[in-house]
């Protein structure tokens, strides 16, 4: 009767096999680990913010929520957010107009009309764009933007003043909403840009092709191939953008002139929002006034929370919608 034997592998075998397993196991303790510590942050920060700001808000002679006065130090005291959720909201709805459009015009063009020569630069410059500081693009919006948006002003004020929201009211510099959601444009420009002309450079050569073989023109591929491709993307880029846009304080405090008024005239100079209050009155700010700036915050947590968590399930219906299209 023949045996039949079977030869053990070799030791360097095992023990890559076996380093692996471990490796394995480190790795995902790791990254189970990452993210424990991720919630951990998340809930400690909001449980500081919340507590804080109930100590302000339990003391608050006004409502919070609905009260456009900023005056923690009074007797007694007065705060609310009114104003400040107005203007970031109004300031980021601007910014997000003018900067994904643009955006987006811009990631085509680097992908797939201009030169290599010329590609690689401008993807290059625009990354520069994107790591400049933000006090950089405040001290040039104060010093070069706001003079030269005088004749904008104007020119919207005379021409387009009929719909209310260009009809300059009051005379003053450019320091309005308008201005910073120009500002908060050109800052999330390059953001938006990078995340979306990495998207379009991942749409499968195969699609392209195809739509070219079928007779479709440069601008036929992109709508058909390239933009339903990258549209999950340029949702998560243009979120990533508003997310900057809600949370810039130093560039809006140099450019904005705040007031605590809240006026459907974007060219008025006056305004406010949560990140620009609270940078410019934390420091003047006693104990009591500190945590009124901390229930502000909270605010602007939650409604960052609330844009991802937007942009995720966005995100998640479009994927289930074109799997359940596949």
């Amino acid at each position: 009767m023949a045996t039949t034997t079977t030869t053990p592998p070799p030791i360097e075998s095992r023990s890559s096999k076996s380093t692996g397993r471990a490796g394995d196991r480190i790795f995902l303790g790791l990254s189970r680990g990452s993210g424990i510590t991720l919630l951990v942050i998340m809930a400690a920060i909001a449980v500081f913010l919340t507590y804080r700001a109930v100590l302000a808000i339990s003391q608050d002679s006004a409502n919070f929520l609905t009260t456009s006065e900023w005056n923690p130090a009074g007797t007694p005291p007065v705060f609310g957010i009114a104003v400040l959720a107005f203007g970031t909201i109004v300031s980021s709805i601007i910014a997000m107009a003018i900067a994904v459009p643009v955006a987006i015009g811009i990631a085509l063009f680097i992908s797939h009309y201009a030169p290599r020569k010329l590609a690689a630069p401008l993807a290059y410059i625009v990354d520069l764009l994107a790591a400049v500081p933000s006090i950089i693009y405040g001290l040039w919006g104060a010093i070069f933007v706001v003079p030269y948006l005088d004749g904008l002003n104007q020119w919207l004020n005379e021409y387009m003043g009929w719909t209310y929201i260009f009809d300059k009211s009051s005379d003053g510099p450019a320091r309005s909403l308008f201005t910073v959601g120009i500002l908060l444009a050109i800052m999330i420009l390059p953001i938006i840009t990078n995340v979306t002309r990495e998207v379009f450079l991942q749409v499968p050569r195969m699609h392209e092709e195809a739509a070219l073989a079928l007779g479709a023109t440069r601008w036929e591929v992109i709508r058909m191939s390239v933009l339903p491709f990258g549209r999950s993307g340029i949702i998560s880029a243009s979120m990533l953008g508003l997310g900057r846009a809600l949370g810039e304080t130093m560039a809006v405090a140099v450019v904005l002139s705040p007031s605590f008024l809240i006026s459907g005239h974007l060219l008025d100079p006056g305004g406010g929002t949560f990140a620009q209050n609270i940078a410019s009155k934390f420091n003047e700010a006693n104990e009591f006034g500190r945590d009124a700036l901390i229930a502000s915050g909270l605010v602007l947590f939650v409604i960052t929370l609330l844009v991802n968590g937007a942009a995720r399930w966005i995100i998640a219906r479009r994927k289930e919608y074109s799997g359940a299209n596949a």
